[in-house]
């Protein structure tokens, strides 16, 4: 692979007006159907396999045309103090209210009066209008949703206090703030790490090439493919993150490669046939977890993570090609004016910040290493020991969806779910469906048992279906939507009554979709894990330095979560994140960090290994091996991992809770992986390990292919050497497989 790789950097060098062209094209090309393309929906959300998802079908079945799936909302009316809402006036303006809201748009499917749906609380100070859509949130128009915000005006001026909540105010996901930010961050990050506004510009421009052509790809064939608004969302936070990890890696070998004389294209093609091999073997990882989400059995998050493993490819792609085109047009000003200096002047290769050069002094990374070699025990212990402890909190996780209730209060959602708690009790901010497959006695039955299970506030009379074989009615639970009293209350229902009754509802749903992700966790974490391994272990050809990098990502996830826990559900620290109510982690999150995580530690892992990979198998001993490998690498990867917090930690400071929870979880994930289990806990276990590292039985050697990701073949056919039985590396290599 590496002499393949050497020669597509070479000619994408030579040939860089053709490839620039070809790729500024493409873009051109995405971008213009993107811009012909319909505009995306939500896209179609369904859960195969669950009780709730069964529900809905038969409410679609039976109840033709009543927005069983639609998005609702609740507009809440409060008296001023000493007034109630039975009173003519306040009466009269709800009545108001609820016809502006009946003619005010046709999308909506009912709207129940307050006065006659026992919509009034007993101490006649708060009421609330139900309000029942055809379509989700996400694709009701604004014209909709003025009318909806608009609809209490007239009771607001009259002294009413109006509030709305539910999910027909639910908007378009809002992005490019964190991406502002991040990039904003990896700009200064890379001058600082190259010295060079060129090399530093050079990875923003192909990252953001990159992920224009897949967000865009993905927006023109939104329509036809039934991709949600916030597939893209994913592809271009991930695309992002590894459209710069990637160039960072070749454009910092090709500097390397630059300060030890040769001269560009041939650095070029050296760079991408090596830095190019890692980059090849990381972006599978990443793509090996994106793809992998199609397990949950979500088509919505199995599209979602289709997408985003296109857009990886992408970035895989253009590191390979545009960044050694890009670096034909650069030259030599890929280095600072004082490393172009040197090189011109006949200087030290050591004016390069990348190259190590003989005798050249040693830079943080490689200081770090000795220590690390100095006290492999003292470090791994520390590492693990406190990666364990932040990681307890794990065991106490509790997965759900955050409700109305997790929104800041300056949200008239979290305002109206306040209302309705303080008038109504809190289970009513969260009301469940009860489909009952059968007629009037069989729902009058179901109605009776469920009363008389504990955790129910009330419960409505069944409404039939025109042919009398189908009945619906709402339960009202005690506790909030969220709350682990409200999901036994589920189970309750479920267990009490027959298979003729279905619960679903926006709570249910909630819930189901949690169990699902629960349940999907440990065969997805088992299929990519593993798939990584047999990966890595191709191209380490090695053992145990794959099961050590597995061990690795999971100990910093579980870390991470346990980070998680503690801010988010037992609130620690809640005011310096803007966490204003805890509750349970977002259900998505674990199998969430699981996948982005583990692309991104794979990254660094596959890059800083690599090279220690390939200075052993050039004769170095274990020790200098890893102290090469820091050498060459650990300013790339320290910069890449600040560059990812910043781009995440960026998503914190969101309105949004599960925004918020996701920048973070990820921002914590990448923080242990990159700084804890990569930097330090790695260096540990090789330097305990010595030769043993690389070990792999002789058999194994025989089935794995090849893929000379350290470039050693590549190394021989440009030197002119052999591998004969005197070659010093392929003695090493006899070693590698001796059992």
């Amino acid at each position: 692979m590496a002499t393949f790789l050497y020669r597509l950097g070479r000619f994408a060098f030579r040939r860089r007006h053709l490839v620039t062209l070809l790729w500024v094209a493409l873009l051109a090309l995405a971008g213009a159907g993107a811009a012909s393309a319909p505009a995306p929906t939500s896209g179609s959300f369904s859960m195969p396999g669950t009780e709730a998802q069964r529900a809905f079908d038969l409410l679609e079945k039976r109840f033709p045309g009543g927005g069983a799936d639609g998005a609702t909302a609740r507009v809440v009316f409060k008296a001023p103090d000493g007034r109630k809402m039975t009173d003519p006036a306040n009466k009269a303006r709800v009545d108001k209210a609820v016809a502006d809201l009946r003619t005010g748009s046709d999308q909506v499917v009912s709207v129940t009066d307050p006065y006659t749906s026992r919509a009034v609380s007993r101490d006649g100070t708060t009421a609330y209008v139900h309000v029942a859509y055809e379509a989700n949130g996400m694709e009701l128009t604004d014209a909709t949703r003025e009318a909806l915000t608009e609809a209490g005006t007239e009771a607001r001026e009259g002294g009413l206090t109006v509030e709305i909540g539910g999910d027909a105010l639910q908007a378009m996901p809002e992005t490019g703030t964190g991406e502002v930010v991040g990039v904003v961050v990896a700009g200064i990050v890379l001058v600082v790490t190259f010295g060079s506004l060129v090399a530093a510009g050079l990875p923003l421009l192909t990252a953001l090439i990159g992920v224009g052509i897949g967000a865009s790809s993905i927006t023109a064939l939104a329509s036809a493919l039934d991709l949600g608004s916030t597939t893209g969302i994913l592809a271009t936070m991930i695309g992002l993150a590894v459209g710069i990890d990637y160039a960072l890696f070749i454009v910092s070998r090709h500097r390397a490669e630059l300060a030890e004389g040769h001269d560009p294209e041939e650095a070029a093609g050296r760079a991408v046939g090596t830095a190019g091999s890692a980059v090849v073997f990381a972006g599978l990882t990443v793509v090996i977890a994106l793809v992998g989400l199609a397990v949950v059995d979500i088509p919505m998050l199995t599209k979602m993570g289709v997408a985003a493993a296109g857009t990886v490819a992408i970035a895989v792609l253009i590191a390979l090609t545009l960044i050694p085109a890009l670096l034909g047009y650069a030259g030599r000003r890929i280095l600072g004016r004082k490393a172009r200096e040197a090189l011109v002047g006949g200087g030290a290769a050591t004016a390069v910040p990348d190259a190590p050069g003989e005798g050249s002094p040693a830079g943080a990374g490689t200081r770090w290493a000795r220590f690390v070699l100095r006290r492999p025990v003292a470090v791994l212990l520390v590492g693990v020991v406190g990666l364990g402890a932040l990681a307890v909190p794990a065991a106490s996780l509790e997965t759900g969806l955050p409700d109305d209730g997790a929104q800041p209060t300056s949200t008239t959602q979290r305002r109206a779910y306040d209302l309705l708690s303080e008038g109504f009790g809190p289970g009513f901010n969260g009301p469940l469906m009860v489909v009952v497959d059968g007629d009037g006695k069989a729902a009058a039955r179901t109605a009776d048992a469920i009363r008389g299970l504990d955790g129910v506030a009330a419960v409505t009379p069944p409404t039939p279906n025109k042919a009398g074989d189908t009945a619906m009615l709402t339960v009202v639970p005690k506790d909030r939507p969220s709350s682990t009293a409200t999901e036994d209350l589920v189970r309750d229902i479920r267990d009490t009554t027959g298979d003729d009754v279905l619960v679903t509802g926006q709570t249910a749903m909630n819930i189901d979709f949690s169990q699902k992700m629960n349940d999907a966790l440990p065969p997805y974490l088992a299929l990519v894990v593993g798939l990584a391994f047999l990966l890595l272990t191709v191209v380490f050809r090695s053992v145990l330095v794959p099961l050590k990098a597995a061990l690795g990502f999971l100990l910093s996830v579980v870390a991470a979560l346990g980070a998680v826990v503690a801010v988010f559900q037992w609130g620690w620290l809640g005011s310096v994140f803007g966490v204003e109510q805890t509750g349970p982690i977002m259900s998505m999150m674990p199998i969430f960090m699981v996948g982005v995580v583990f692309g991104l530690a794979m990254d660094y892992e596959v890059f800083l290994v690599t090279r220690m990979r390939e200075a052993y198998v050039h004769g170095e001993r274990p020790g200098e091996a890893v102290v090469t490998g820091f050498r060459h690498g650990a300013r790339v990867v320290t910069a890449a991992a600040v560059i990812m917090i910043a781009v995440f930690a960026g998503f914190i400071g969101s309105s949004e809770q599960m925004v918020k929870m996701i920048g973070f979880g990820l921002a914590a994930a990448v923080l242990f992986d990159a700084f804890v289990v990569r930097m330090a806990i790695v260096p540990a276990v090789l330097a305990l390990l010595g030769h043993r590292a690389w070990w792999l039985p002789r058999w194994l050697d025989r089935v794995l292919p090849d893929v000379d990701v350290e470039g050693e073949r590549l190394r021989k056919e440009l030197t002119g050497g052999s591998a004969g039985p005197g070659d010093p590396d392929a003695d090493r290599e006899q070693r590698l497989v001796r059992t």
